[in-house]
């Protein structure tokens, strides 16, 4: 299958699906927090989606892992995966959260240059660039502004951040320079989510002495939502779209998690609805608009 270089109204329907339930989840994190250590729950939640994925290559009748070559890329995928989460956590010991969002979504811009480089046909221009800045500009406006009490290991918690937005970037990158076209989406998945499952176990045994606080349905329920529906069906429906369309288009629309996150927070925990929300949310519209625009139109 020949890889798209546009995002065609299928991809872009499906993109704004995955990314609105991608926001949703930082609200059943932020609840399963409650009573599960969250390195933990991560660890849980791809053991859960691996599972799931192994269901369905089962009831498909598709071998689970490769004997060949593909073997060691799909290790190397799951190591990067693995270190971008241990990053994310622990930088989150250091660093604000919001600040920990800012930081992440600079892997979009990893993506585009990274493709621009290293992919054949998926070329840095001028109106993708200035789309990437503006969104990442809506971005910085909705989670602007330094914690009133800022620590002084905050630049540690920033720096382990973009860590982790390099790690997502070369991740997305990998997939698609050595295992599209090559390996089904589904065993992409699978090794994302096996590979990775020792480094979170190991981090969260070093850094969280206590797994379970408290359990309730409502954490269940959370838990469930964050290893089935975020882990299992929409990660694998995030590299089918790797393997068949532009990665650096596809990366753009990431920017829309953080925003879908904090609507669901304005809508469902009555947060504040702040001026700076007005502002950065068109703002990352247009970005996005313009790097999926050509010479005919976006491409719809």
């Amino acid at each position: 299958m020949e890889s798209k270089d546009y995002l065609d109204l299928k991809a872009v329907a499906t993109l704004t699906i995955v990314t609105l339930l991608w926001g949703f989840n930082f609200l059943a994190i932020k609840y399963s927090n409650q009573g599960v250590s969250p390195i933990f729950a991560s660890t849980l939640r791809s053991i859960i989606a691996f599972i799931c994925g192994l269901f369905y290559c089962f009831r498909q009748g598709k071998k689970v892992f490769h004997t060949d070559v593909m073997l060691f890329h799909g290790v190397m995928v799951g190591l990067l995966f693995g270190a971008e989460f241990a990053c994310i956590y622990l930088g989150l010991l250091y660093t604000d959260a919001a600040r920990a969002v800012l930081f992440l979504y600079l892997s979009p811009f990893v993506v585009a240059v990274g493709a621009h480089f290293f992919l054949k046909g998926d070329r840095l221009t001028l109106p993708k660039m200035v789309g990437l800045v503006l969104a990442f500009t809506g971005i910085f406006v909705v989670f602007r502004g330094r914690p009133k009490a800022a620590k002084a290991t905050m630049f540690l918690g920033d720096i382990l951040q973009i860590a982790a937005a390099i790690l997502w970037g070369a991740t997305t990158l990998y997939i698609k320079k050595f295992m599209a076209k090559r390996v089904e989406p589904i065993h992409t998945f699978l090794y994302q989510l096996f590979f990775s499952i020792p480094i979170l176990l190991i981090v969260s045994i070093i850094l969280e002495p206590r797994w379970i606080y408290k359990m309730d349905p409502y954490i269940i329920a959370s838990l469930l939502y964050q290893s089935i529906i975020i882990a299992f069906i929409t990660y694998l429906v995030w590299f089918k779209l790797i393997h068949k369309y532009s990665v650096s288009r596809l990366s753009a629309f990431t920017f829309f998690t953080p925003i879908f996150g904090v609507l669901f927070g304005i809508l469902l925990l009555h947060e504040e609805f702040t001026v700076s929300l007005m502002i950065g949310l068109p703002m990352v519209s247009m970005g996005i608009f313009l790097v999926n625009w050509r010479k005919r139109g976006i491409a719809v």
